[in-house]
C-alpha cells in the first residue's frame, strides 16, 4: 500500500487513493480463478463429516496479537475497510466496510463481524480434530488465504457453522467468489467435502 500511496502521489493522483484502495483491498488474498477452483475441487477428499465430539472454539486461538497492539481481527478491519482510524489499542474507531455477502456497507466497526470462511466447527469435523492446537490456531487466523472476512454481524450470525450446502450469501452474484474462497481453505488446509457440500459448491462454480 506504501508504494500505492508513493506511485500515485509523485503522479498528484493523491485524490484517487481511496478508490484504487477499495478496489485492490475489497477481496481477501488468494481466491482463485474458477478454474483453478474447480480443479482444487476436484482433488479434495469427499467424506462424510466426522464427529463434533470435542469440539471447542477455544481449540482454535484466534484473534491473536499480529503485531503490536493489533491482533488479527483489527488487521482485517484495516484490510477490507476504507479510511479505517484507529486508537492506540488498534481498535477501529471510525471507518466504512462493505460486506460482500449482502452488499450492506457499515459505518460502525461493532457491526462488522469476522467470518471464517470455513467456520472451525466445518474444519473440526473435515480434518481439523486430528491437528495440534497450533496448527488450529494458525487456520484461525489465516491472514494469507481467503478464510478471514470483514461481513455483516447478523449475516455471519445466520451462517453460523453451516456449509455451502446450508447456507449461501444472501447475493446470488457473490456464489462464485463464496466459492472459490471456500473451495481454497479447504484445498490449502487439505480438509475433506461431503459429497452435498461438493455438489453446493460445484453449481455455485457454474456461476463464475
Amino acid at each position: 500500500m506504501h508504494y500505492l500511496l508513493t506511485f500515485a502521489s509523485l503522479l498528484g493522483l493523491s485524490q484517487a487513493v481511496p478508490v484504487y484502495h477499495v478496489l485492490l483491498e475489497r477481496t481477501a488474498p488468494g481466491v482463485p480463478t474458477a478454474a483453478a477452483a474447480k480443479t482444487q475441487l476436484a482433488a479434495l477428499t469427499v467424506a462424510a463429516q466426522g464427529s463434533q465430539d470435542g469440539y471447542s472454539r477455544d481449540l482454535f486461538p484466534h484473534w491473536i496479537t499480529q503485531s503490536g497492539t493489533c491482533n488479527t481481527r483489527e488487521v482485517v478491519l484495516q484490510r477490507d475497510g476504507t479510511n479505517v482510524v484507529t486508537d492506540s489499542a488498534c481498535a477501529s474507531t471510525s471507518g466504512s466496510w462493505y460486506s460482500p455477502y449482502d452488499g450492506a456497507t457499515w459505518t460502525a466497526a461493532s457491526d462488522v463481524d469476522i467470518d471464517h470462511m470455513v467456520p472451525l466447527s466445518n474444519a473440526w469435523k473435515s480434518g481439523a480434530a486430528s491437528w495440534t492446537t497450533a496448527k488450529r490456531q494458525s487456520f484461525a487466523n489465516d491472514l494469507t488465504n481467503p478464510q478471514l472476512w470483514a461481513v455483516t454481524d447478523n449475516v455471519n450470525s445466520a451462517k453460523s457453522d453451516s456449509g455451502p450446502e446450508d447456507w449461501k450469501p444472501p447475493l446470488t452474484s457473490y456464489y462464485c467468489t463464496y466459492a472459490r474462497a471456500w473451495v481454497r481453505v479447504k484445498y490449502v488446509w487439505a480438509l475433506t467435502v461431503t459429497s452435498a457440500e461438493k455438489t453446493a459448491l460445484t453449481s455455485m462454480l457454474n456461476t463464475c
